[in-house]
């Protein structure tokens, strides 16, 4: 009887070279998303600032984004600088917001109201 015996070096080698592969592949996805990432940021920093500070961006902000490593997403930054931006005004603006506005309707206090003309006060 002969039986056939296969060595386990070729499985070895084969998940090496798939591992390999695998994160080459890896590596260059990255980099294509890099690539894209620091794409998008170039478009923005084409903008005049009128048409940042519309989107609520500064110069500096984009200078800052570009600043990262190239491994992170620039564009991540400006989307945090800008929402911090518009944390802040609303801070600023809820104070305003929490004041009640004077009534447009003339006569009417915060005493009385009017049911089929007579008036009805209220008796504390």
């Amino acid at each position: 009887m002969s039986a056939l015996t296969t060595s386990a070096v070729p499985a070895v080698l084969t998940q090496a070279v798939a591992a390999v592969g695998a994160t080459v592949r890896r590596m260059s996805q990255r980099f294509v998303e890099a690539w894209r990432w620091r794409s998008h940021a170039a478009v923005l920093a084409s903008l005049d600032d009128y048409m940042l500070r519309d989107i609520g961006l500064t110069r500096c902000d984009l200078d800052d984004a570009l600043a990262e490593p190239l491994w992170r997403d620039p564009t991540a930054v400006l989307v945090r600088r800008q929402s911090e931006r518009r944390a802040y005004r609303w801070t600023i603006a809820a104070p305003v917001a929490r004041h009640a506005a004077p009534s447009i309707v003339p006569d009417a206090g915060p005493i009385g109201c009017s049911r089929g003309g007579a008036r009805i006060r209220r008796t504390n």
